[in-house]
C-alpha cells in the first residue's frame, strides 16, 4: 500500500490546496490593508495656447500705433505744410516741416530736464502758434523779440532794444518796395513774443496783430522732411472730392513737382 505524497504542486495562478486552486490575493500593507499596485498612466502631452485671431492682432497693432502717434504727435513732434509765402526765401509754399512740440514744453521732474533739452523761446527761434485773431489757424514765423523787448522798424531795418539786428542771412525784402512804413517803437507785453515774417514786404505778422501769448506757441520748427512745388494752394478746406484730386495731382507729379534739395533741410 502507498501513501500520498503531502506536497501539493503549485499552480501558476494560485495555490492548489484541498479545495482546489485559490483566487491570486492582493497585496497587503503592514496593517493588512490593502495596497493598489502602481500603474503606470501615459504622459499628458501640454496644453497648446490658443491662438489669437489674425484680425485680433491687427486690431491690437493699428490700436497701439494710434496711440504711439497721438501722443508723439500731441507732445514730441508734428508736421506743417507751409501755404503761404510770408517766410519767403527761407520757407517756401509747398514745404513740409517738423516742429519740435516738446522743446518749449513744461518738464515733469529732474529726469525729465535731464534727458529732453527744455529751453525758453530765443530770439531768432522759428516757431509754430496759433494765429491770435483765429486760434483755430497756425502761423509760422520768426520771433524777433521777447517779453520786455522794444522793438521797431525804420525801412528794411530792424531795432531791438535800439540795437540794429543782423538779419541779412535770413530777411527778404522785395527790391521793387521803395517805401516802407515806419513801425514802433514797441514794447512786448509780458507773456509775449514779437514775431515777424521773413518776406518782410509780404508777411501779416506782429505789426498787424501785436505780441503772440506765450501759451499759443506751439513749438520751434526744425526739418524741412519734403517739399513740393505745387503753386499757391486755397487755405479754405476744399471739400473731400478737392482733397482727393489734390492728392491724385501730388501723386501725378511727385517726382517732378518735388524739390530735392530741399529735402531734410534745416530750418534756420
Amino acid at each position: 500500500m502507498t501513501s500520498e505524497d503531502p506536497r501539493v504542486p503549485l499552480d501558476p495562478v494560485g495555490s492548489a490546496g484541498p479545495t482546489g486552486p485559490t483566487e491570486p490575493t492582493e497585496p497587503t500593507g503592514r496593517d493588512g490593508e490593502t495596497v493598489e499596485s502602481p500603474t503606470e498612466s501615459p504622459p499628458s502631452r501640454p496644453a497648446r495656447p490658443r491662438r489669437r485671431s489674425t484680425l485680433r492682432e491687427y486690431f491690437e497693432a493699428l490700436l497701439i500705433a494710434v496711440i504711439f502717434a497721438t501722443f508723439a504727435r500731441t507732445y514730441v513732434v508734428q508736421a506743417f505744410k507751409i501755404p503761404t509765402g510770408s517766410m519767403e526765401e527761407n520757407l517756401l509754399i509747398g514745404d513740409h516741416i517738423l516742429v519740435n512740440k516738446f522743446l518749449y514744453g513744461d518738464t515733469l521732474g529732474a529726469l525729465d530736464a535731464a534727458v529732453l533739452p527744455h529751453r525758453e523761446v530765443r530770439r531768432g527761434d522759428v516757431v509754430v502758434f496759433r494765429y491770435p485773431e483765429d486760434p483755430s489757424r497756425d502761423f509760422i514765423k520768426r520771433c524777433v523779440g521777447l517779453p520786455g523787448d522794444k522793438v521797431e522798424l525804420m525801412g528794411d531795418l530792424l531795432y531791438v532794444n535800439e540795437q540794429l539786428v543782423d538779419d541779412a542771412s535770413y530777411a527778404h525784402h522785395v527790391p521793387e518796395v521803395r517805401y516802407r512804413e515806419r513801425f514802433g517803437p514797441m514794447t512786448v507785453g509780458d507773456d509775449e513774443y514779437f514775431c515777424l515774417g521773413d518776406n518782410r514786404d509780404n508777411s501779416r505778422d506782429s505789426r498787424a496783430w501785436g505780441g503772440v501769448p506765450a501759451s499759443f506757441v506751439k513749438g520751434r520748427a526744425f526739418l524741412i522732411y519734403w517739399s513740393y512745388d505745387g503753386g499757391r494752394q486755397s487755405l479754405e478746406w476744399p471739400g473731400y472730392w478737392g482733397k482727393l484730386r489734390q492728392l491724385a495731382e501730388v501723386a501725378r507729379g511727385f517726382f517732378t513737382n518735388t524739390r530735392w534739395s530741399r529735402s531734410f533741410k534745416i530750418v534756420r
